[in-house]
């Protein structure tokens, strides 16, 4: 018999570490082998929340004017596309004075404007950078050096990880970008999600999109692109279950209209007023749902069926049979005035519904000053 997997309870799911972390780490060895010229196999530096941490040099070469050394990233329990990765460091002293920092092989390039690094340089972003330059400075202070110094970050198989990124999508090509805040990664954290939808919006309306698709999947992006093929790229945002903390983003930085695009699940939910639509954040509400049913003409027997269905695609289902698309655009018009009251209007709000086979079921458009 087949042994049950549990899942784990997030309290217990362990830590891991940041791209930008390791990419410190990184540096402080080969900088060490290199003024040392001996092999470092580990290197323990303090974190921005204050705490020490170890990492041992999966690599490690120098000779007497460069060196390199490497880190596999962990990134613990959480599923990180860039978990397992070789994050390395190549230090070599340079003719100039001060300190150089550089993305090489497989960190990506910056392209577009709206992220925290400018158009052109590599996308290490500010806390990783200014983590590197410190280690690096206090190495060469303590050890009396003056000598001018490059730093290098490289990630082998960085091209190759972006492409399971969002990273062309916010205009940073050709591999992964070096991140992290606290050092840590935390197990299925929220934080980095709504750190890539903040990005994300605000690259659009660097780019001068005044209309953002907001939709809750890959599938709902993609029928929502091919509803409104003359957009770029950039217009489109998948917000997945954080609505309300990308309405309010979009509000923030004066985005003119917003199409929300989804499937009778989560769209049950955003019309009744619920703004963060997991699963696990809030039933779906079968009475609300029959509220909706009883304003579209809907007999005893069916709304009846609707406070005891399943799920709300059962109640899609239900609809669709009856042919009901007043009920469809009903609801739709709930998710405005629900996303509206979020924001406190001064938005123009679309609401599209779509079946799981992008079939388009409801859609509408409201606008508040």
């Amino acid at each position: 018999m087949q042994k049950k997997e549990t899942k784990k309870d997030p309290k217990d799911m362990r830590h891991g570490y940041t791209t930008g972390a390791c990419a410190t780490a990184a540096t402080k060895a080969a900088l060490t082998a290199l003024i040392f010229q001996e092999t470092q196999k580990e290197a323990t530096i303090t974190l921005p929340i204050g705490k020490q941490v170890s990492f041992d040099m999966s690599t490690c070469e120098f000779n007497e004017d460069t060196a390199t050394a490497g880190t596999i990233k962990d990134g613990g329990d959480d599923p990180d596309a860039t978990h397992g990765a070789l994050i390395l460091s190549t230090v070599s002293w340079s003719m100039g004075s001060g300190i150089e920092l550089d993305g090489g092989i497989g960190v990506g390039r910056v392209t577009k404007p709206g992220l925290p690094v400018e158009v052109g340089r590599a996308a290490i972003n500010p806390v990783p950078f200014k983590m590197i330059m410190e280690v690096t400075q206090t190495i060469l202070q303590q050890s009396e050096i003056h000598k001018g110094v490059r730093v290098e970050i490289s990630v082998p198989e960085g091209e190759e990880i972006a492409k399971k990124t969002l990273n062309e999508r916010l205009g940073i090509v050709g591999g992964i970008s070096i991140l992290g805040t606290r050092g840590t990664v935390v197990p299925f954290s929220t934080s980095a999600f709504k750190a890539s939808i903040a990005h994300a919006i605000n690259v659009a309306v660097t780019a001068g999109c005044d209309h953002l698709i907001l939709a809750t999947g890959g599938r709902s992006e993609k029928f929502g692109m091919e509803l409104y093929p003359d957009l770029p790229e950039e217009a489109f945002i998948e917000m997945g279950d954080f609505v309300g903390f990308t309405l309010k983003t979009c509000k923030n930085k004066k985005v003119k209209k917003v199409t929300l695009v989804g499937m009778m699940g989560k769209f049950s939910k955003v019309a009744n007023g619920v703004m963060m639509v997991h699963s696990k954040s809030a039933p779906i509400d079968f009475n609300f749902l029959a509220k909706v049913a009883a304003e579209c003409d809907v007999d005893e027997i069916t709304l009846e069926n609707i406070k005891t269905a399943n799920t709300a695609s059962q109640v899609g289902d239900m609809m669709l049979e009856q042919n009901n698309k007043k009920f469809f655009d009903t609801l739709c018009k709930y998710c405005c005035l629900s996303s509206l009251k979020e924001v406190n209007g001064d938005m123009e709000v679309e609401t599209i519904i779509s079946t799981l086979k992008g079939v388009l079921l409801g859609r509408k458009t409201i606008h508040s000053k």
